[in-house]
């Protein structure tokens, strides 16, 4: 025992230096869990931005599926909101052109367009090539006016056609033919779209009807006009259901859903504008849309 005692007897430096090596030892086990802990704290970081990589890069393909868009020829000024966002314009360039459209004014050349819009030199250059400008423009005279040539072949009208104005919500499909541009297909098409409305509310939906080009609507709305439009009982998006919803033919089934979500989520609306906050609304639309709701 005595032989056994004398290896645990320890000098003070000795026992100093045994309580200095346990606290490098308890320093080092305290360092490590410490790195340990950043470095999953770090991957968990890691994951994340991962995440918003995968997101760039989607936006980022889709932004080149959108620079890939074919291009064909096209008048400037029947640029609808849609056409401006898929040629790569902003939303200030898209209004200012629509601003001037309001005051029943063109641009007729692309330098012109350029000084309404405000776009850059690069996307002019980009876009201009396919500007199609109708012939009077190209051909005009100082006493040839745009009203003129409207009368002449650039514009047809059929033998005997009247200029006098009639209502878009009676006009039949042998009327809408009579518009350059409108054959079978399109004045039928219109027809069947003023029936699924229950008729036109205002001008400005015969935009929405499918394959009507904008110069098309244009030429039509100079003869027909939304003289008498129908009475309609609106729906309460406030209290609507989804079904209830989903009938109007600018709202889709998914999108009423996204409605009902969004109220019972964020409480009863309190403006239209609102509606622009759901994901998949057509905000370019809104105009139209909100004629058959109430709050």
């Amino acid at each position: 025992m005595k032989n056994l005692k004398s290896h645990f007897k320890f000098s003070k430096q000795e026992r100093s230096g045994i309580f200095f090596l346990l606290f490098i030892i308890i320093g080092l086990q305290t360092v490590f869990y410490v790195v340990k802990s950043t470095s999953t704290s770090l991957e968990g970081r890691l994951s994340i931005d991962k995440e918003i990589q995968a997101r760039i890069d989607s936006l980022r393909q889709g932004r080149s599926k959108h620079d890939s868009i074919p291009l064909f020829p096209f008048n400037p000024n029947y640029i609808t909101d849609y056409k401006g966002y898929a040629l790569g314009m902003s939303l200030e360039e898209i209004d200012r052109l629509h601003a001037y459209r309001k005051k029943n004014l063109f641009v007729n050349s692309p330098e012109e367009f350029q000084k309404v819009t405000q776009v850059s030199d690069s996307f002019l250059n980009h876009i201009s090539p396919y500007f199609k400008f109708p012939n009077w423009v190209k051909n005009k005279s100082p006493d040839r006016s745009r009203s003129q040539a409207l009368e002449s072949d650039d514009y047809p009208r059929k033998k005997g056609e009247s200029n006098q104005i009639k209502d878009l919500n009676k006009a039949t499909a042998n009327e809408l033919r009579s518009i350059y541009g409108i054959g079978d297909k399109l004045s039928m098409r219109i027809i069947k779209f003023r029936d699924r409305l229950g008729g036109f509310l205002v001008d400005d939906q015969l935009y929405d009807v499918y394959g009507l080009e904008p110069e098309v609507v244009q030429r039509t709305l100079e003869k027909f006009k939304v003289m008498n439009p129908p009475q309609i009982e609106k729906i309460n998006i406030n209290t609507a259901s989804e079904l209830e919803i989903s009938k109007l033919i600018y709202i889709s089934n998914t999108l009423a859903t996204k409605i009902v979500d969004y109220r019972k989520n964020n409480g009863a609306f309190t403006s239209f504008g609102e509606l622009n906050e759901i994901e998949g609304f057509p905000a370019s639309k809104i105009d139209r849309i909100k004629l058959y709701l109430a709050l």
